[in-house]
């Protein structure tokens, strides 16, 4: 774990940082609600290609056309720039402090449990008793907070390329970067990818990669090398979750990206979801995959967790309890799907075990 404080900038130059938001018309008017501008300035909506609204921050996501998400800016904390990437900080009036990464939205201090808390505690909850997990990204240290929570956890390795990342982290959002004050942690700075290759055969219990675009049918990780080192680095029963696509997303099949998955890692898979607002669609989906377990073993059952975390445990470095997941009823419900997603399962388990109990409403959820 480094300790090097490179790229923070200092509270005095903070203070004069700006970020040059569209200024108003001049012949901009208000009537109620509703907003006109006058239709021969920059702001005229025919053949805008970003959407501006003064004192906003817009996401604009080419691959989500037609639609935009804006936040209202209240103070620019931070603005600076990575070998890798440029970064900013702004104090919004809605959702707490927002970090943004190369002019996308990636974290907000009031939905960020959302998303940390699932995509840890699904996969952890679904092993008994995982004892050395690798986070691939992550470098806010959300995740490494939450995986912090489960106390069988010996070794937590994360790969995170970008220190400067990690520190403007720690700056201005302690209470996620937090989980870089587990001493379990062990911080490799390098490309995730290139850290498997030096990994032996079936090294971890559990692999977690958020460092990567939502993955969807023919994303370019099932072109590359990288999940077949996923798969070698998991001990056999053991379990990756990477964010996956929207359920909304234009085309998007779950089954098709199930069977992908199924066909590298070979035990289970299994589609989950879960609601962050500051998300185009405000949905955001996970894919969970386990390798083949030895000899006659059961497969994961992702669906069921078999390693339950109390709700309002507070252990290792959190400083509250989970404000999100929680085993006894999230946990289940995020592998419900809706009609339309259905076509016509969403989970692949080699066993006639039924995924979900005899009390269980099974309405949208795979049998």
């Amino acid at each position: 774990m480094t300790g090097t404080t490179n790229g923070i900038i200092s509270s005095e130059v903070l203070k004069d940082l700006k970020v040059d938001f569209p200024r108003k018309s001049e012949t901009e008017s208000r009537n109620g609600d509703q907003t006109e501008f006058d239709s021969s300035s920059d702001q005229k909506t025919k053949g805008l290609d970003h959407p501006q609204i003064p004192g906003w921050f817009a996401e604009h996501c080419p691959i989500w056309p037609g639609q935009a998400h804006f936040l209202e800016v209240e103070k620019i904390i931070f603005q600076g720039k990575s070998e890798y990437q440029n970064m900013m900080v702004f104090q919004s009036s809605s959702y707490g402090k927002v970090f943004v990464l190369d002019g996308a939205l990636q974290l907000t201090e009031k939905d960020e449990c959302a998303y940390q808390e699932m995509i840890t505690h699904l996969p952890l909850c679904s092993i008994p008793n995982p004892k050395k997990v690798l986070l691939i990204g992550g470098g806010d240290g959300g995740i490494l907070r939450e995986i912090s929570r489960h106390a069988s956890v010996e070794q937590i390795h994360i790969c995170e390329i970008d220190t400067m990342l990690i520190n403007v982290y720690k700056e201005y959002f302690p209470e996620i970067a937090i989980g870089y004050e587990d001493s379990r942690v062990i911080l490799h700075v390098c490309d995730g990818s290139e850290y498997l290759k030096t990994v032996q055969s079936g090294t971890f219990d559990a692999i977690i990669i958020d460092a990567f675009d939502p993955i969807r049918p023919g994303h370019e990780l099932f072109e590359g090398p990288f999940f077949e080192l996923v798969a070698k680095a998991l001990r056999p029963g053991g379990a990756m979750c990477i964010q996956a696509e929207s359920l909304w997303f234009q085309q998007f099949s779950v089954q098709h990206l199930i069977d992908d998955c199924h066909r590298i890692f070979k035990g289970s898979a299994s589609y989950a979801w879960t609601t962050v607002p500051t998300y185009p669609s405000g949905v955001i989906g996970f894919m969970l995959c386990s390798t083949e377990s030895e000899g006659e073993g059961p497969s994961v059952d992702f669906i069921h967790p078999i390693n339950p975390i109390d709700p309002d445990q507070i252990f290792g470095v959190a400083k509250g309890p989970l404000k999100f997941y929680n085993s006894a009823e999230v946990h289940a419900a995020a592998f419900c799907l809706p009609t339309f997603a259905k076509k016509p399962a969403h989970s692949h388990i080699p066993s006639t075990r039924s995924q979900v109990d005899d009390n269980t409403d099974t309405e949208g959820c795979h049998i």
